[in-house]
């Protein structure tokens, strides 16, 4: 028992002895490591061949590794532009065999890429059958579909032969493959790239080219350009290929800084309505990378749960000619009130975030705009100086072996003697060596021509080669003799790359952004801001209406909804603070690039979705205010009379959300709201055309929340129409509801003629607030009631709105001066039924002038196509004073 004993433990001993070695290393094959170590290292590996050779663009050509090998591929197999479609599997099967061992659902799903319209802003690959769409369907399968290179590849690929790039191994080392592409756009900029590695990820936008290539020219002439500079004057932002709207330029900023930001894309949509008025909201282009199919769905789910309101119906009606979803409203609904529910709630309106994450030198990097135009350059640099290298070695080359040609020309039967004297061409050449001097190179050319070949060398022919490549190879020279010239062509070539591909811009750049912060990034520009009595209000540039004489017709300038009119029009700049005064005395300030840019036919946007409007309440007046001063004050008058003054500074911190700006007596409305400087002449003026003028300090200041004291006498029945003042100018501008206007001094005035004479013109006696006033205009009958009274210098353009929406834009100059009590003469032509709206006074355009200036056929409502009034620029008796009794005033005159 003891000895079976003692053989178990040797038994075990062997075997622990065996484990033992098998750890120690003693089996061949197997190493001893701790498997936290072993993983940790496989990954990291693991981890740099995913970055390095899959997921992330080089910052060179833009382009990654299958990227590459796929325009490389095609390439070398002769699908460049022109030539016959290569059905896609031939060209998976050739870069996945040669170049890149991965699946072949990979490549293809690439080349599909390169292919696509609407995910390239620049394809790369010409596509021929099912290539997808923005439905999210899929292409067919590679064994249906064919491709080749697009013209803007070649590019991509050009002087590659030149030795212009690195190449290196293949995988199994039987191929050569390039590095790099030279790449003569900055693709990675252009096309921009998306991937995600391990541990990080890149998604960098598109680009337009023609900026795109601005910019890198910018940075070239001038490297220290900051990225607000080149955002400003050469690249703009984002141009997707599916186009749509960018919301601000903030986001824009930061990634063009620091590599990362990020940036809202809108659809681009319009209202249309329909002849029974029922309005549809039109869908035209969407966000870049947004599933159409999906976002309808989406759409329609929400109208399903109740969480949008007011859509009766959507359609896709999209096809070859672009995108077109129509969206039905209900008549009750407002469209845009529904759109901006669709703007928050579906893909109509994304935010994208942009990662600049490339390869440098490398390694990846998070890269700015300017260090990423830089880096381009600087490879653009490296292929254009070795491609002149090599230009310069194969000229040089050439122009030896032609050298010995024209020396052997020279004394052809002697070299033909010595060749046929020789029995090997190692003797040959030694003689020829010997005799002429000629390198071994020059003897070889030589010796592999015929004799006959020989004996018809041309001289002439020889000697021009020599001489272009004698002209070439001191231009070589030239160019290597300092960068500055490499650079000059580099610029010179991206030039011709632009203007051979270049294109407009897709997608448009909005400052309509609510989240907009940096102000500077916005362009300071004049414009007008248009109100219209039922509440819509946009913003247009002021250069809008072309200046016509006095008495045109105008133009087709603001279209309304029916029933509509203009109410209001303020000429301001983007960037000033415009305050909204209410008719239930309330207030509320947006700044002038938060009105919603509109064309001249728009609507406009209801002002109740930029204010927070009550349902019945409606703005009245807007005053502009760029800054905040203790000396000014905001004179408030109502329908009814009363008037009411308060400091400036109490209205510095309003917001869209609003305030109450004066308390109003029952059955009064507020009429209008002036910005005055503490010692300015008020003139009120009333229906019946009486004036009431007095100084603004006649009414004692008040607090914001003040009712005010009674500014006219209206006990005859009369209202408010305006109110105006000194603080706006030395004229007053008196217009009718028919078109009549006049000039006038706000005090008596004399004026010397040029033959010596003197003409004394009456202007507006002060009286006391609470007057009854004295008359403005004369009323003849014809030239109807006041509408207007506005203090101008008489210098300026005018601008008439009617209740129609037909604009005239005329010079004051032309609107003649007139006594106080006259009836003034006819601003603009009207047809029976249009009345004067609005009108505001802007800088005077200079322009040369005709009458009737011609406008397009399109903006013309043809019912305003009739003969001209004669009478609007020939006044008539009644244009001026009937019986001057000014000086006289009669009882009605005085309070």
């Amino acid at each position: 028992m003891a000895e079976e004993k003692k053989n178990e433990e040797a038994v075990q001993n062997d075997a622990s002895n065996n484990e033992e070695g098998a750890v120690a290393g003693i089996v061949p094959g197997l190493i001893d490591r701790e498997i936290t170590d072993e993983v940790q290292n496989a990954f990291l590996n693991y981890s740099m061949s995913v970055i390095e050779s899959r997921a992330i663009p080089d910052v060179r050509d833009g382009l990654k590794p299958v990227q590459r090998r796929i325009i490389f591929g095609m390439n070398e197999s002769g699908m460049q532009p022109g030539k016959p479609y290569k059905k896609c599997a031939r060209i998976v099967g050739d870069v996945m065999g040669k170049y890149h061992p991965h699946g072949d659902s990979a490549i293809y799903g690439t080349l599909v890429r390169l292919a696509q319209p609407f995910a390239m802003r620049y394809c790369l690959a010409d596509g021929h059958g099912n290539f997808g769409d923005v439905d999210g369907d899929e292409a067919a399968a590679m064994r249906y579909t064919e491709a080749r290179m697009t013209k803007l590849a070649v590019e991509m690929v050009r002087d590659l032969d030149k030795d212009t790039v690195d190449f290196m191994d293949n995988y199994d080392g039987t191929e050569r493959e390039p590095s790099v592409l030279p790449s003569r756009f900055p693709n990675l900029i252009v096309n921009g790239s998306e991937g995600i590695a391990v541990g990080m990820a890149t998604n960098m936008p598109t680009h337009n080219l023609t900026e795109a290539i601005n910019a890198t020219v910018a940075v070239a002439r001038n490297p220290e350009i900051t990225p607000l500079e080149l955002m400003q004057n050469y690249i703009y932002g984002p141009d997707f290929p599916t186009g749509g709207v960018i919301l601000g330029r903030q986001g824009i900023l930061d990634y063009f800084t620091n590599g990362t930001g990020t940036i809202n894309i809108r659809s681009r949509y319009h209202i249309e309505e329909s002849e029974s008025g029922k309005a549809s909201i039109i869908v035209t282009e969407i966000p870049y990378q947004v599933n159409k199919a999906a976002m309808i769905e989406n759409m329609a789910s929400l109208v399903r749960d109740k969480v949008i309101d007011g859509i009766t119906d959507i359609r896709d009606e999209s096809s070859k000619e672009g995108i077109r979803v129509v969206i039905e409203i209900r008549r009750d609904t407002i469209p845009e009130v529904v759109a901006n529910n669709l703007l928050k709630h579906t893909q109509l309106q994304i935010t994208y975030g942009v990662i600049n994450l490339c390869l440098l030198n490398g390694e990846p990097k998070v890269l700015g705009i300017v260090p990423m135009i830089q880096a381009y350059i600087d490879h653009q640099m490296d292929v254009l100086t070795r491609r002149t290298k090599f230009l310069l070695k194969r000229d040089s080359d050439r122009d030896h072996i032609v050298t010995g040609l024209i020396l052997a020309h020279d004394n052809i039967d002697e070299v033909i003697h010595i060749i046929r004297g020789s029995k090997t061409d190692e003797e040959s050449a030694a003689k020829l060596n010997e005799r002429f001097g000629l390198s071994k190179p020059q003897t070889d050319a030589i010796l592999a021509m015929t004799l006959r070949r020989l004996e018809g060398l041309e001289q002439e022919k020889l000697q021009n080669e020599h001489t272009e490549l004698t002209k070439n190879i001191a231009h070589y020279n030239w160019l290597l003799s300092d960068s500055k010239n490499i650079l000059e062509m580099m610029i010179q070539e991206l030039e011709e790359v632009k203007n051979k591909f270049g294109d407009a811009r897709l997608t448009e750049i909005s400052n309509q952004a609510a989240d907009i912060d940096n102000e500077d990034l916005l362009p300071q520009e004049n414009i007008l801001v248009v109100l219209t009595k039922k509440g819509y209000v946009k913003r247009m540039s002021d250069d809008t209406f072309r200046t016509q004489n006095r008495g045109g017709r105008g133009v087709k300038g603001i279209t309304t909804t029916s029933g509509d009119i203009v109410q209001l029009m303020l000429h301001t700049k983007t960037h000033t603070d415009i305050m909204f005064f209410s008719s239930l005395g309330f207030v509320y300030r947006l700044r002038g690039y938060m009105i919603p840019d509109g064309e001249r036919n728009s609507k406009g946007i209801p002002a109740v979705n930029l204010l927070n409007l009550a349902q019945d309440e409606k703005v009245v007046a807007i005053v502009p205010c760029d800054d905040y001063p203790e000396s000014d004050y905001l004179f408030f008058a109502t329908v009814n009379g009363v008037v009411k003054r308060t400091k400036l500074t109490e209205f510095a911190s309003i917001h869209s959300n609003g305030k109450r700006a004066i308390t109003l007596r029952e059955g009064d409305e507020l009429l209008n709201v002036k910005k005055t400087h503490g010692n300015d002449l008020i003139s009120l003026a009333s229906s019946n055309g009486k004036v009431c003028t007095f100084y603004e300090d006649d009414v004692r200041a008040m607090g914001r929340s003040a009712a005010g004291v009674t500014g006219m006498d209206l006990k005859d029945g009369s209202h408010l129409v305006d109110i105006t003042g000194s603080m706006d100018g030395t004229l007053a501008l008196a217009l009718t509801s028919n078109g009549f206007g006049k000039l006038s001094y706000f005090k008596d005035t004399d004026i010397t003629n040029e033959d010596g004479t003197t003409t004394h013109y009456d202007g507006y006696r002060l009286t006391s607030r609470g007057a009854k006033g004295v008359f403005s205009i004369k009323d003849n009958g014809k030239n109807g009631s006041l509408t207007a009274l506005r203090a101008v210098n008489g210098d300026e353009d005018l601008i008439v709105i009617t209740n129609k929406g037909i604009v005239i834009r005329t010079p004051l100059s032309q609107v003649h001066i007139a006594g106080r009590n006259t009836v003034g003469v006819k601003v603009i032509a009207l047809e029976p039924g249009n009345k004067v709206a609005s009108l505001a006074i802007v800088p005077h355009e200079d322009e040369t002038l005709e009458d009737n200036a011609p406008i397009e056929e399109d903006e013309i409502n043809p019912s305003l196509v009739a003969q001209n009034d004669e009478s609007a620029n020939n006044p008539t008796p009644d244009d001026v004073s009937e019986g001057d009794n000014s000086n006289n005033p009669t009882p009605n005159d005085v309070e």
